[in-house]
């Protein structure tokens, strides 16, 4: 797999790799994101949940949830309009597996954080490892069944985000469109950030 700080060299005609990744809270719907844009068929990690799980895995809300990523999940889509070709890395969900984010982080140049409105408190956490890492990321809040009874700007609030230029879009993770969408704002403030970083003059 290529480099991802690697940009390709410019004459070489293939689409510059990046590394992104999607995260969030349990159950917030990250592999079915994955899963919904990737071109190739993604790698998943998930194991069916089990008694060894209660009292651990909270399952508050999404009582029907079998499933759980315990490692990560792995997709690639090209778009060819930005010239990029991403790599996605679906992060585990459950506090008991936290420990494996900062290694994905390694090489990581954005992120997409998944959230689930009805249960937000979910997704305090990968809001704050991103900033405080300070990597780029948007909020995508998952409109289950296709509903989202909150605005924007109620949700940026509530997550009480430092940035408040920091996107929050609604999206439907089972919706090829929306994720596309959502990747291409991610893409927009990576190219802000790059533009506002001060650049070295050599000494």
């Amino acid at each position: 797999m290529p480099g991802y700080d690697t940009p390709a060299p410019p004459d070489s005609g293939e689409p510059d790799p990046v590394k992104i990744l999607v995260a969030g809270g349990f159950g917030v719907g990250k592999t079915t994101l994955v899963e919904t844009i990737s071109e190739i068929e993604p790698l998943r990690t998930e194991e069916r949940l089990t008694a060894a799980g209660v009292g651990v895995d909270d399952l508050a809300g999404i009582e029907s949830k079998t499933l759980t990523t315990v490692a990560m999940d792995f997709g690639r889509i090209t778009l060819t309009d930005a010239g990029v070709v991403l790599y996605l890395f679906g992060t585990p969900g459950q506090e008991r597996f936290w420990f494996m984010w900062d290694d994905l982080l390694n090489g990581a140049l954005g992120a997409i954080v998944l959230v689930d409105t009805r249960r937000l408190d979910r997704s305090f956490p990968a809001v704050d490892f991103f900033e405080s890492r300070g990597l780029p990321f948007v909020v995508g809040a998952n409109c289950f069944h296709g509903e989202q009874p909150y605005t924007a700007e109620e949700i940026a609030a509530a997550l009480h985000l430092r940035d408040p230029g920091t996107p929050v879009l609604m999206l439907d993770a089972r919706s090829r469109t929306d994720v596309r969408a959502s990747l291409l704002a991610l893409l927009d403030v990576l190219i802000d950030r790059a533009e506002q970083t001060p650049t070295a003059v050599p000494g």
